[in-house]
């Protein structure tokens, strides 16, 4: 697996593409990503079909414009409060489970002063549209929480139903927290069924 290190928020999504367009320079690829990177990974996919091998795609937030998704205005209020209270005030108010606090404590101070901008950008830019997500012709696997309230589970039963063959399989918040790996294992088993599905139908 090859995963883009954190970026300027002026580089946050090149750089994707890039990493994306760099790997896939030897032979397609599968793309993914978990939230935004879900959205990214499309837009790629739908922009080079052919150096695409399949779609990993955790946690869906939206369709075309944000608006009041609850995922980018999550975002939006986590960078208001970082600009005005400050890092550290940010993350002592977090109410969530201990280990979702542990992890936005890892990846936000992982960004560093950079984290408010590229929490806007995560909330204003538009997620692929309806039609855009019919024009996948790839194996597509697609994973969402069903107690999640940031990504509804009815946006990825929505990606699902839209993306041809695309298998959604679902898994929990609760058990990602013992279980980190949860998520991840529930988008390639459902790429593997979407690739069985797509196999048969051809």
């Amino acid at each position: 697996m090859v995963a883009p290190a954190p970026q300027t928020p002026s580089a946050l999504v090149d750089a994707h593409f890039a990493i994306l367009t760099e790997c896939s320079a030897d032979g397609p690829v599968l793309a993914g990503g978990v939230s935004l990177g879900a959205h990214l990974a499309v837009e790629w996919a739908l922009a080079h079909p052919d150096r695409c091998a399949g779609l990993l795609l955790a946690l869906p937030a939206w369709n075309g414009a944000p608006d009041d998704a609850p995922a980018a205005m999550s975002a939006r209020v986590s960078a208001s409060a970082v600009r005005s209270q400050g890092l550290d005030a940010t993350l002592a108010a977090v109410d969530a489970e201990p280990w979702l606090a542990a992890e936005l404590e890892r990846s936000w101070r992982r960004t560093g002063d950079d984290l408010a901008d590229s929490l806007d950008i995560a909330a204003t830019r538009p997620a692929p549209e309806i039609s855009d997500l019919a024009r996948i012709a790839v194996p597509t696997g697609i994973a969402a929480c069903s107690d999640d309230p940031v990504h509804p589970h009815a946006v990825a039963e929505r990606w699902a139903a839209m993306i041809p063959g695309a298998e959604l399989v679902t898994t929990t918040l609760s058990d990602l927290g013992t279980d980190r790996e949860s998520l991840g294992r529930a988008a390639v088993l459902a790429w593997l069924r979407s690739t069985r599905i797509t196999h048969l139908e051809q």
